[in-house]
């Protein structure tokens, strides 16, 4: 292909995208250029698709490049880039969820596209591009990918939607609006925010979805223009033999198993057992030994459809509930001993038990990547054990799923925790997700606001979250239902998983995803007012629990000594290699000592009286000298014919004079004093010319000599 090069305005620069220059041997590749930030998108199409696979196995791979920002990595040992941290994964996340609905039902050849940061100006963010670029690559693709999309930020910064905020203004935006769209609808939404109103948000989505739109439609005039001819693909059509029986044959016991049985896990036992009967019952209806492999699809296709026909029919849901209706929901505090904070929430079958810890400063996690190190102190740890859902597993470690449940319920805890300044823990919640019926990510969050507030975090607000579905008529979409609190056939059998975090005063995380390809508008509005009706409800249910933080922290919990030294002082705090925070450290039994580059100093200790010995330590330390003051252990650092030169506070020196060492005449120095001598000084007088010490030690006891 030859090299061509597209440009648009947007935003006040240029977003230029460039085909047929770079890696040419993949299905489509471009590069995206935005300031001086530029990714390359490859996407790649396997040439047949895997046996036994009945989903479509996107990959999404983010690969930051250290070079792309003129840096080396700082690890000592490891200098090549290794696996992508958590915010890359989330980004990759977001990518897949944007272009995962867009591929046709049942195609199920491998999709892979790659994301490599080329450069990074530190201004312009490379995520967005990436999105770009990932939609673009797929664009001009042969593989069937029914886009293009395009993606964008949205930031709030005094009361004014901003499209792209650069890097270093995002921290001054109460919203961080992820938006997705094509040229007709939104396709996914991933948003943090400062307790904003459901009105302004709906007005940023709006605002996003203007601007995402436009740049879509730039990327289809450039596929119109370059692309590859799109492959032709016609989905599997299901065994007809095998679905007309059991349609005919189940129909009113899936209902039975949906309205009659109560539990999760006693339903899918009875749908396995009715699969183990129509099988049986087919054997020998069928020509191939094989097609009884589509029972269990055949059975599983038949559950999902009557639950959409009920809801859209009759406005009947699992279990009996309204569309608006949440599940029963209790909350507990404080179950385990040894912990700072512990809470359990449960909301129908789900199940999450969070657990709060506090941790010194030090303990603050540190990130390192393209856009700088930077350090975390409040992190939030999901997981999501097999046992939960009642199966079992070799996959024990955190996947990509786990990674993205966790940073949604963090996100939306963080504006309501309290300034660093006013609070410097560093602060790590967990949740262990006990049992999973439908919306685990939003027990997290609601766990991790009964843990904090049970270890005596003094968050601001209490934050809940809630998780809405929606069930279209897919031969006429203005016929649906958005539903309040998903559960199981609800979730993967619905058409949108639409979660939403707050507080009683506004949001502060959304996440959506859909399985359409395109969200109407009137459904986010209808969803925010849902959303926020449950959450309010489940607030109310959480304060029965704990309605405020514990007015002290838990009793277990490292108590924290803040000070603030002047700079210049603060290597006399450290020592040489560290040697006497390690003394101060190891004598009065403190945890840590941690100094900030601004002198601010946070002592961590077990108990208030180690706590105080190192606070004295360091005061005396960094404290100015005064004449007419003992200065106990001080130590002779020189000898000369005329006096001493003696360290009496660290990094202080003065002079003890000759004629300072006795009342009568002194002949010889080293009769008194020694080099490494330990002695008592008192602080004569302070020269105001050039602020040398006078020092002696007439009449004052000294320590007996070793």
């Amino acid at each position: 292909m030859e090299s061509k090069t597209f440009s648009m305005p947007l935003n006040g620069k240029d977003l230029t995208i460039e085909v047929g220059k770079l890696a040419q041997l993949a299905n489509g590749s471009c590069t995206v250029r935005y300031g001086d930030t530029v990714i390359l998108a490859t996407a790649t199409m396997s040439r047949e698709a895997r046996p036994g696979v009945d989903f479509l196995p996107l990959m999404v791979n983010y690969q930051e490049k250290m070079y792309a920002s003129g840096q080396i990595k700082s690890s000592r040992f490891i200098k090549r880039e290794t696996r992508p941290s958590d915010d890359k994964v989330l980004m990759a996340r977001v990518i897949d969820r944007t272009l995962r609905p867009l591929f046709p039902k049942g195609f199920h050849r491998d999709i892979q596209v790659m994301l490599t940061t080329l450069s990074y100006d530190r201004e312009n963010e490379h995520d967005m591009a990436s999105a770009i670029a990932a939609s673009a690559a797929l664009a001009i693709s042969d593989a069937p990918f029914e886009g293009p999309t395009a993606t964008v930020r949205v930031g709030l910064m005094d009361g004014q939607l901003v499209l792209n905020p650069l890097h270093n203004d995002r921290d001054k935006s109460d919203l961080d609006l992820i938006v997705s769209a094509h040229p007709e609808d939104i396709i996914m939404i991933e948003a943090a925010a400062n307790e904003v109103p459901e009105d302004k948000m709906i007005e940023a989505i709006q605002f996003g979805k203007k601007a995402a739109q436009e740049i879509a439609v730039f990327i289809k005039g450039i596929q119109d223009e370059v692309g590859k001819e799109k492959i032709v693909f016609e989905a599997e059509p299901d065994n007809e033999i095998i679905w007309s029986y059991v349609e005919e044959n189940y129909a009113e016991k899936v209902m039975a198993a949906l309205y009659e049985k109560t539990g999760k896990l006693e339903r899918y036992n009875y749908i396995r057992e009715l699969a183990k009967e129509a099988e049986e019952a087919l054997a020998d209806k069928v020509e191939d030994e094989e097609d009884l492999k589509q029972v269990s699809p055949a059975m599983g296709k038949l559950l999902k459809k009557t639950v959409r026909k009920n809801i859209l029919e009759n406005d009947k849901r699992i279990g009996g509930r309204k569309m608006d209706e949440i599940r029963t929901v209790t909350t507990e505090v404080g179950l385990l001993p040894r912990t700072h904070g512990s809470g359990l929430f449960n909301r129908g079958e789900t199940q999450g038990l969070t657990t709060c810890t506090l941790g010194s400063p030090g303990d603050a996690q540190i990130l390192d990547g393209i856009e700088g190190e930077q350090t975390k102190s409040y992190f939030h740890h999901y997981n999501f054990p097999p046992y939960s859902v009642g199966e079992t597993s070799n996959r024990l470690f955190t996947g990509n799923r786990e990674i993205g449940h966790g940073a949604l319920a963090e996100r939306a805890l963080i504006p309501v925790l309290p300034k660093k300044e006013d609070f410097p823990y560093t602060i790590r919640t967990v949740t262990e997700i006990l049992a999973s019926n439908g919306s685990s990510s939003m027990a997290a969050t609601c766990g991790s606001t009964l843990a904090l507030m049970d270890a005596g975090v003094p968050i601001t607000k209490p934050v809940a979250g809630i998780a809405m579905g929606l069930m279209t008529d897919h031969d006429n979409p203005e016929n649906y239902r958005v539903l309040t609190d998903l559960q199981d056939e609800e979730d993967m059998g619905g058409d949108m998983d639409f979660k939403v975090t707050g507080t009683k005063d506004g949001i502060t995380a959304i996440q959506m995803d859909t399985k359409l390809k395109g969200i109407k508008d009137e459904i986010f509005v209808e969803g925010l007012e849902q959303a926020k009706k449950g959450r309010l409800e489940i607030l109310d249910e959480m304060a029965k629990a704990i309605a405020a933080p514990r007015p002290e922290l838990n009793k277990y919990a490292p108590q924290l000594i803040s000070m603030q030294i002047d700079p210049e002082k603060i290597r006399f705090v450290i020592g040489p290699g560290g040697s006497v925070i390690n003394d101060i450290i190891d004598t009065t039994g403190i945890d840590s000592l941690d100094i900030e580059d601004d002198g601010k100093l946070v002592i961590t200790t077990p108990n208030a009286e180690a706590g105080k010995k190192a606070q004295a330590w360091v005061e005396s330390i960094v404290a100015d000298p005064e004449v007419n003051k003992v200065y106990e252990n001080s130590k002779v650092t020189k000898v000369l014919e005329v006096g001493a030169i003696v360290e009496f506070m660290p990094g202080k020196e003065g002079m003890v004079h000759i004629s300072e060492l006795d009342e009568k005449r002194v002949e010889k120095v080293t009769d008194y004093l020694n080099e490494g001598d330990m002695c008592n000084v008192k602080l004569l007088a302070i020269d105001e010319r050039n602020g040398r010490f006078k020092l002696t030690i007439k009449g004052i006891p000294q320590p007996p000599k070793k």
